[in-house]
């Protein structure tokens, strides 16, 4: 399986999840919201923030079609064009944006959504790039980001193997093998029992690639669950309330929600540990103290041929093993044994 670096982070089968923590929109076009964006989640220890650089005009048709005409959620907005015209990160935003994660320690990411948005984010050394979901089938476009020669994050919801086999031959052919599949579901939210956490080791196993999950259900339990099930890199919506106005703040989490989603993952890559069944460190004293052994339940005199009304099996482990029990019967005590005197092997 190949093993790729983001920065100063290896992403392979033994390296501890890269965590995005996904802005998205969620700065609503105030410069001052999407650096304090950046603030949580350097406070919360993500690995890196990321936005996204679109234009309406290159992203959707403005079009009265009936699929395009959104619903009262949406808040009066009309159709999808004039939903992502009220989303726009302004592009003079990006280079103070990426210095100013760079000054905190933070990677800056953005998803571009078009080729002049890749060309801009070149100018700002980007270290990868991360194509969405909706994005997978632009085969064109898969190969003109491919041709950067820089690490593909390629968010696969709603695709089959057929298409993520389709996506990948055509990075591929352009020499790049440096992909990372992320495992999506596309639902605002997305519900848990759709998730199908499952379909990672599809991908791993067909692919042999490294595998994570962009999330968009409530909560956090999910991408903890990912990480646990093998995910490499989990990508998460936040926002800094939810009562904000715009479409991606709902299903977004909170910032003392994004520190405890990394949190978790964390304790998570720790509680995975190695795969040896052994004694841990912190067991030793409980091994002896709460293991039983083999205890004389009367004073045994020396010379007596020890029978089993004279033992008993009790706590702590200090003496011979229970399953040694049958061997100890009918053995001679070597020595005078007194009553709850473990039974040790120089003594019989």
């Amino acid at each position: 399986m190949v093993s790729i670096r983001i920065g100063n982070n290896k992403i392979d089968e033994n390296s501890p999840c890269f965590i995005i923590a996904e802005a998205g929109s969620n700065h609503d076009r105030d410069l001052g919201q999407a650096k304090k964006l950046i603030d949580v989640a350097v406070e919360a220890g993500a690995d890196a923030v990321k936005f996204q650089t679109f234009t309406a005009d290159k992203i959707a048709a403005n079009t009265s079609h009936p699929i395009m005409q959104l619903g009262e959620e949406y808040e009066g907005v009309p159709t999808l064009y004039e939903l992502y015209k009220g989303l726009e990160l302004p592009r003079d935003w990006q280079q103070e944006l990426k210095e100013y994660a760079d000054e905190k320690g933070i990677i800056f990411l953005s998803t571009p959504f078009d080729y002049e948005a890749v060309e801009e984010l070149e100018t700002l050394d980007m270290p990868a790039y991360k194509i969405a979901s909706f994005e997978m089938v632009d085969i064109p476009f898969l190969r003109y980001i491919a041709k950067k020669n820089k690490p593909i994050i390629l968010s696969t919801g709603m695709a089959n193997l057929g298409e993520i086999e389709d996506a990948l031959n055509a990075i591929y052919e352009q020499g790049n093998n440096q992909v990372i599949l992320l495992h999506c579901g596309i639902s605002y939210p997305m519900p848990v029992e759709e998730v199908n956490l499952a379909a990672m080791d599809t991908m791993k196993s067909a692919f042999r690639l490294p595998v994570g999950y962009s999330d968009h259900t409530l909560g956090i339990s999910i991408p903890i669950a990912a990480v646990a099930r093998g995910a490499k890199v989990i990508e998460k919506h936040f926002t800094l309330d939810r009562n904000l106005r715009g479409p991606d703040h709902k299903f977004a989490i909170e910032p003392d929600e994004l520190k405890a989603m990394v949190k978790g993952i964390r304790d998570v890559e720790k509680a995975i540990g190695s795969s040896i069944k052994s004694l841990a460190d912190t067991e030793k004293l409980h091994h002896q103290r709460g293991r039983r052994s083999i205890f004389a339940k009367v004073d045994i005199p020396k010379g007596t041929i020890i029978s089993e009304d004279m033992l008993a099996v009790l706590r702590p482990g200090v003496g011979i093993m229970p399953k040694y029990y049958d061997i100890v019967i009918g053995r001679e005590a070597k020595v005078d044994i007194k009553k709850n005197e473990p039974i040790t092997w120089d003594k019989i």
